[in-house]
């Protein structure tokens, strides 16, 4: 009898993960190892993508640690062409680098909103077209793969003072469904999909926190924490492996007919 787990691995596969050093992106890429994959994790911190490495490593887990700023278009390529030559191909990316800014949209500076949408969607956009290049039939992988953008439920409700947040992941959302219908018209066997997570409680969402408190729209980072958990119907804030076992689904052959949808993962939150 086939284990009802097995659909869920992904042995043989190889993942690139960016963002991977921390929260979100290092869960997802210990789960990935967890679950068979061959893991490069990449992220702008060498040093905690290394230790990230190290963990997954001491776990039994294959993985390689690669500097990758996402909005460089010539590391991009050459990281994958790396990861390539060190696994024999490019099966899973997962587009998680991200930043955030909290601001009001009136207050805004136009350099930092620039330096949000250059990660957040210029990144995003560099890892598709190159992750399409190398999985595509006659590319340097060329076996086909999955896609997976981390977008946000900030890209279909509005959040006070997650302006240029939220259209970065709104751009990333319809950028996912138009490469998604490309691929699968053009016979490439790549699905593309988006994730939608809820607040998740990590480095970068308390510092966007803290970042709103400098704005003035919470009092203390802890309002603003009491403030985004009651978002949610569930009670609480999300957790990055509550993400990471989204990751694996859609990383996996469990999603094979799963391509240009979003996936939302929020406790809630958008239901209301």
């Amino acid at each position: 009898m086939q284990r009802v787990t097995h659909p869920f691995r992904v042995d043989g596969k190889v993942a690139l993960v960016t963002g991977a050093a921390r929260g979100i992106g290092a869960c997802s890429a210990r789960l990935l190892a967890e679950a068979g994959a061959k893991v490069v994790v990449t992220d702008v911190d060498s040093d905690l993508a290394e230790q990230v490495v190290r963990e997954i490593r001491q776990a039994g887990g294959e993985a390689m640690a690669l500097r990758l700023d996402v909005t460089d278009e010539e590391q991009w390529q050459a990281v994958i062409a790396e990861a390539v030559r060190a696994f024999g191909g490019i099966d899973v990316l997962v587009n998680n680098a991200g930043v955030e800014n909290m601001n009001l949209v009136e207050d805004m500076p136009l350099r930092d909103w620039r330096q949000v949408m250059s990660v957040n969607c210029d990144g995003v956009f560099l890892g598709v077209k190159h992750a399409i290049r190398a999985m595509k039939p006659g590319g340097i992988s060329g076996r086909g793969g999955s896609i997976i953008n981390m977008a946000s439920i900030c890209a279909m409700v509005a959040l006070r003072g997650a302006g240029v947040y939220s259209a970065a992941k709104a751009a990333i959302t319809n950028l996912t469904k138009i490469a998604a219908v490309e691929c699968g018209q053009n016979g490439y066997g790549i699905r593309v999909n988006s994730i939608h997570p809820g607040v998740i409680l990590t480095d970068l969402t308390r510092a966007g926190m803290e970042g709103s408190v400098r704005k003035g729209l919470f009092k203390s980072a802890a309002e603003a924490q009491a403030a985004y958990a009651g978002m949610h119907p569930i009670g609480r804030l999300g957790e990055p492996e509550d993400i990471a076992h989204a990751v694996l689904y859609l990383a996996s052959d469990a999603s094979r007919f799963m391509t240009g949808a979003e996936l939302v993962v929020d406790g809630g939150f958008i239901a209301q």
